[in-house]
């Protein structure tokens, strides 16, 4: 079994440690001392140089392990490909498009899709990609042109830092149909009746799709603000908007007002004393 580098987390605290790598699974050495077969990992989560592995069973159990990248790519890749997950060889394109706009020269990449717990991750020769499953916005078949050829893909959209990014999916198609179900069942959770949000709300939420401010959207709508916070709220309670900024009101105090009229009364002229 081949071992690497780490630090793991324990009792709060990083410890130096080393991970063995096997065929069928991974063993977290001192100070967890502990083998963990990769049939057991059911989800696995990334930030920064920090991989979360989450193992089921009857000592169920989700591991920290920080590392170089190259370390934390190897992981991910041998995790991925050997977990309990959907997965099936496909090719993919992401980012496809970003914000609108078509990503200059992206390849279809050769590789598979997998569907953890909490992400759809695609693994190719030279990347690893996460979309969360709380991200995706929209799951849906289309026709791509691939090759010069017109052909069925699943297209994938989320926001990612506010913007929508969009990835496509090229697999057999007696396949495609079967993916394209179940990712639409892995995010379900997103979906909404239509019926939830009033008619202004629902103009409020394309403008901030938009990318308006708060300033321009009353202004569009004829709103005051307090009548957009109350439909902020509605929204909020929803999980249609996240807060990124709170827009402060203030008014002056004696001591602002005193400072303010001091400012703008004009230069007195000095006497000259003969």
């Amino acid at each position: 079994m081949k071992e690497v580098p780490a630090k793991i987390e324990h009792d709060g605290s990083w410890a130096t440690t080393k991970v063995g790598i096997g065929e069928d699974r991974i063993a977290l050495r001192d100070p967890i001392n502990r083998e963990i077969t990769l049939k057991s990992i059911v989800d696995i989560e990334e930030k920064k140089n920090v991989m979360s592995i989450e193992v089921s069973g009857p000592e169920g159990q989700t591991f920290r392990i920080a590392s170089v990248p190259k370390v934390l790519v190897a992981l991910k890749r041998l995790i991925i490909m050997s977990c309990r997950a959907y997965r099936l060889s496909a090719y993919f394109m992401s980012p496809a498009i970003r914000g609108g706009v078509m990503v200059k020269n992206s390849p279809w990449e050769k590789g598979a899709i997998a569907v953890l717990k909490t992400g759809i991750w695609f693994v190719g020769q030279q990347k690893q990609i996460c979309i969360p499953l709380m991200d995706v916005s929209g799951i849906e078949r289309t026709s791509r042109d691939v090759n010069g050829k017109p052909m069925e893909v699943v297209k994938i959209d989320h926001v990612e830092h506010g913007e929508v990014v969009t990835s496509f999916v090229l697999c057999p198609p007696t396949t495609l149909q079967v993916l394209f179900n179940f990712l639409k069942d892995a995010t379900k959770e997103m979906d909404m009746r239509g019926d939830e949000i009033d008619p202004i709300g629902a103009q409020v939420a394309m403008l901030v799709y938009s990318g308006m401010d708060s300033t321009a959207i009353e202004k569009m709508l004829g709103i005051t603000p307090e009548e957009l916070e109350k439909t902020y709220d509605s929204l909020l309670k929803l999980g249609i908007v996240g807060v990124v900024r709170t827009r402060r009101e203030v008014q002056l105090t004696t001591k602002g007002a005193r400072y303010v009229t001091d400012a703008v009364k004009p230069p007195q002229l000095s006497l000259i004393h003969i």
